[in-house]
């Protein structure tokens, strides 16, 4: 007899995202012929670059001749590609070594995955509001304990609460956590830690023999040069920092996979020597994981030349165009919105301070526009709603006048 994951019933819910997806349906079913403009998931739109094409296409033909033919790589990456994301760190003046590198097919399976190499019984601390996949996988592994549906707190996460107040970056957990994760530009808020703010919680961590798992995804977002782009640029996060990127939102590879993860082999936690926990996580993906496809990587690669950088930064430019036409119309409306200017994401303040899925349902059906109600994202995010800059620019004009049009205030 076998018994299943009890933990899987512990969810609260279902996923948002899907719980979206199902209220969207029901509407396009009951009115089939209005168009449904989408702003919610955060899913790039625009194609490839050409430099990146060119590289996947070479990455197939390799594949097509004996000499060059690949079958499995390494578990941890190619190592050109591993080496180039490390010269791109250095260049930012930072210093990560190449086998401090792991290359996977995306940031969101190795924020879940990565929690795998610490204890069961670590106290989880997290942003509140959080990026899902952070406090679901917790759940899933038995860290977070029972949901209360009265305040819509699981009984033993630490919750940090990103507010007005703060900034939407939390200050220092009430209680000493085993994991922290810190996300910058934030998911979904669109806020961006500073230097000191980062460097108090990289002091805490150390004091603690902490490890922050810090996802800096959207990272190539970040325009204003005061602002850190990798936590290595604090003083120390080395010791006690795991940071995860990828390739999807500023290349288009959300549906290509491609990421990567930064484990320095300084990194210490309680009971552990140098070097361990990047052992750790090489057993793991040797274990696990065959590697990322190699023809992605080819794709990687091709991002990471000159030129695919220039392509990649018009990209990212394209879309905090996006950002700008968004924030300006409902700024025009009287509405507070948050982030959009170093982030992708808007975080919108609910008229009269409404409940997030009201607020839903009243944009959907008086505006034809979907977004993300705040409080999927935990009870901080109840009054507030996260709208999505990438789309194709057309259809954000569209989205956005019809918002300015037709949403009753």
């Amino acid at each position: 007899m076998v018994r299943i994951n009890e933990n899987y019933d512990k969810l609260s819910g279902g996923y948002l995202f899907s719980e979206i997806t199902r209220k969207t349906r029901g509407f396009q079913q009951a009115n089939p012929k209005i168009k449904v403009m989408k702003l919610g998931v955060g899913n790039t739109t625009e194609p490839l670059t050409k430099t990146v094409i060119n590289g996947l296409h070479n990455g197939v033909s390799r594949l097509g001749f004996g000499d060059t033919y690949t079958g499995y790589g390494d578990e941890q990456g190619n190592e050109r590609l591993r080496t180039e994301i490390a010269n791109q760190y250095r260049k930012e003046g930072v210093e990560v070594n190449p086998h401090e590198v792991f290359v996977s097919d995306g940031a969101k399976p190795d924020s879940a995955n990565i929690q795998s190499i610490f204890s069961l019984d670590a106290s989880v601390a997290v942003q509140d509001p959080a990026y899902t996949v952070y406090v679901d996988t917790n759940v899933i592994a038995g860290r977070a304990g029972e949901f209360n549906k009265e305040v819509g707190l699981y009984d033993r996460l630490i919750y940090m609460p990103c507010t007005e107040e703060n900034g939407f970056f939390p200050d220092l957990p009430m209680a000493i956590p085993g994991l922290i994760y810190l996300n910058s530009p934030n998911n979904p808020t669109g806020s961006v830690a500073t230097k000191e703010q980062l460097k108090t919680f990289v002091d805490f961590a150390r004091e603690y023999k902490a490890a922050i798992i810090f996802d800096a995804a959207y990272s190539a977002y970040i325009s204003n040069p005061d602002l850190p782009r990798s936590i290595y640029e604090i003083h120390g996060a080395r010791e006690c920092a795991i940071e995860i990127n990828s390739f999807s939102k500023d290349n288009g590879f959300t549906g290509v996979r491609l990421g990567w993860t930064i484990v320095p082999t300084d990194l210490i936690v309680e009971d552990t020597e140098f070097g361990k926990i990047n052992k750790l996580w090489n057993r793991r993906q040797s274990t696990f994981f065959n590697g990322a496809s190699n023809i992605v990587q080819a794709g990687g690669l091709a991002a990471l030349t000159e030129q695919g950088q220039r392509e990649s930064q018009e990209m990212v430019e394209f879309y905090m165009g996006n950002a700008k036409i968004i924030k300006d119309g409902l700024e025009s409306l009287g509405l507070t919105v948050f982030g959009g200017v170093n982030a992708p994401y808007l975080w919108l303040r609910t008229p009269n301070r409404m409940g997030s899925w009201d607020f839903f349902d009243k944009l959907l059906n008086e505006t034809h526009v979907v977004g993300t109600p705040g409080i999927g994202f935990g009870p901080s995010g109840r009054e507030y709603f996260r709208l999505s800059a990438f789309g194709h620019r057309e259809d954000i004009e569209e989205a956005v006048d019809s918002i300015k049009n037709n949403l009753k205030l």
